[in-house]
Order: structure tokens, then C-alpha cells, then sequence
């Protein structure tokens, strides 16, 4: 069986282009993240504006770079669920980090 890096993407990414575009804009967004030099975005805030373009695009029009940046969301979203913390993640930085890589936890 071969993968799809498009439908992976589309299953780790499990909110919506506004609703991430929403989250992107808010304090908790901004507040997580491994930043580069001082005041900069976070490399998941970036991811997240990122990915609410890749949402907005067509499949037939992504580019080699779109898709390796689906195939780094994956990764990305697969490793930090790994990782879950214990007790109640609803506020973490854990949760909000994922978040700006597309992936609500608390969402079924």
C-alpha cells in the first residue's frame, strides 16, 4: 500500500481554514513555539499560515514545496501527539503548539 501525503495531510489537519486562520491571530497562538531571532514568528505560527494557504489550494495545484511541507505537518502533528502530556491539556503549550500546526487535540 502505498501512502497518500495528500490524505495524511488532510487527516492531521483537522481544523478548518478559518478556524485555523482564527486561532493564528490570538495571544496563545503567539506564545508557543520555538522562536528564531527576537521577535520573530515561531516556526509553527509560520507552519499555521502556511497551511491555511494549502487548504485554500486546489490538489492539482500544489507545488514539490507544498507537498513537502504537507509531509513536515505530518510529521510534525504525529510526533507531538506522541508526546501527550498528562493531565488536562485544554490550556497547554503543548496543545496550543499543536494547534498552530493545524491539529486540535480536543477535536473527535
Amino acid at each position: 500500500m502505498t501512502s497518500d501525503p495528500y490524505a495524511e495531510f488532510r487527516s492531521a489537519v483537522n481544523m478548518a481554514p478559518a478556524e485555523l486562520d482564527k486561532w493564528l491571530a490570538t495571544d496563545e497562538s503567539r506564545s508557543v513555539g520555538q522562536k528564531g531571532p527576537a521577535g520573530s514568528e515561531s516556526v509553527g505560527h509560520d507552519s499555521g499560515r502556511k497551511i491555511v494557504k494549502l487548504l485554500h489550494t486546489k490538489k492539482a495545484e500544489l507545488t514539490d514545496a507544498d507537498m513537502a511541507h504537507m509531509a513536515k505537518v505530518v510529521g510534525y502533528v504525529h510526533r507531538h501527539l506522541a508526546q501527550r502530556p498528562s493531565g488536562n491539556i485544554d490550556e497547554s503549550n503543548w496543545r496550543y503548539s499543536l494547534m498552530n500546526w493545524g491539529h486540535d487535540p480536543l477535536k473527535k
